[in-house]
């Protein structure tokens, strides 16, 4: 990896305000707040509005960074929204905040990377700002997941819920927050997770058209658990960091039983890992801000802390990032 210039300087969250807890899904499927806790280890989520979309949730993201660490959006040079959800083909979610907040002469743009686009997005502005072109990037993870889930399925709406996080990235040779970088992709693995657009068939295999999210959970449940520890040790030791370095371990809340999974192969211990889908479900790219967010409020994580975060999903694609946290 070259050599970092840029640092996490400001953090905020949002969700919406409505819940949707495991006993309101046992009145529109077949299932109990045992069986999904069980399972999974969601108790609830929240759930956007009927007019409540990624943007609105990316606009409150971002209020919430500037209320807490009183910075200035004037002199962002570019933003980077993660989202698989995005109110519209396009415009992008990115294009939507510089206007909200009248961020001048930004670049703007919206990635996919399903629900490691938090921790590509990061990478991208380490990069691009390590470069030198840019000096201070917005990053934000969006996603409204409850609009693409169908509820007449058990296996799968169950798991997800809505929310977003956003960071600024800025110029900062002298306190680089990323310290190590490791991604990969199985694309392959394709048809295992998807939402359908134009195609109805991927690697010649026919998919389900109704638009809504399709999720074959066994099997990313043993890709996940079979790629992560791999890819962990593989992060740590481009990185030169040794696992017992690591304060905080930072995965995509996909499921708690696949964590424990993955904490148990990569040795791991689950105690010193943050997550989210407790109480706010599987969120995607949002799922580790999320999780960052609610480590920040409880004051497990502290300045000075190395944090490893893990992002992977639909792609199916992983990116692992090890971080400097110093806010």
């Amino acid at each position: 990896m070259v050599q970092s210039k840029a640092r996490i300087t400001a953090f905020g969250a949002y969700v919406p305000e409505k819940k949707l807890t495991n006993d309101d899904l046992g009145k529109i499927v077949d299932t109990s707040d045992e069986w999904i806790f069980q399972r999974t280890g969601i108790k609830e989520r929240r759930i956007a509005g009927k007019d409540e979309y990624a943007s609105h949730l990316a606009f409150g993201a971002i209020k919430n960074l500037i209320e807490k660490y009183k910075k200035d959006l004037h002199d962002v040079d570019c933003i980077i929204v993660a989202t698989s959800t995005a109110d519209h083909a396009f415009p992008s979610v990115a294009c939507q905040i510089q206007h909200q907040f009248q961020i001048p002469s930004p670049g703007a743009f919206d990635i996919n990377a399903v629900c490691a686009g938090f921790t590509y997005a990061l990478h991208l502005a380490n990069t691009m700002i390590s470069s030198e072109v840019h000096k201070k990037i917005l990053v934000v993870a969006t996603e409204t997941l409850s609009k693409v889930t169908d509820f007449n399925d058990r296996t799968t709406c169950v798991l997800f819920g809505d929310g977003a996080g956003a960071v600024l990235v800025e110029y900062d040779p002298d306190q680089p927050s990323f310290l190590g970088v490791h991604m990969g992709t199985n694309g392959e693995g394709g048809g295992q997770l998807y939402r359908t657009a134009f195609a109805d068939t991927i690697h010649g295999k026919e998919l389900n058209t109704s638009s809504k999210m399709v999720q074959n959970g066994r099997e990313v449940y043993k890709w996940a658990t079979r790629t992560l520890p791999v890819g962990i040790k593989k992060l740590l030791e481009k990185s030169s960091i040794r696992m017992e370095d690591i304060n905080w371990f930072v995965p995509h809340s996909a499921n708690m039983r696949m964590i424990e999974s993955i904490c148990e192969k990569s040795g791991f211990p689950l105690e010193r890992t943050l997550t989210s889908m407790e109480n706010f479900g599987n969120t995607s790219a949002a799922s580790i801000p999320l999780a960052l967010n609610i480590g920040i409020e409880e004051e497990q994580i502290q300045n000075g802390d190395t944090l490893l975060l893990y992002g992977f999903g639909g792609g199916l694609t992983h990116l692992g990032l090890i971080i400097k946290w110093n806010i």
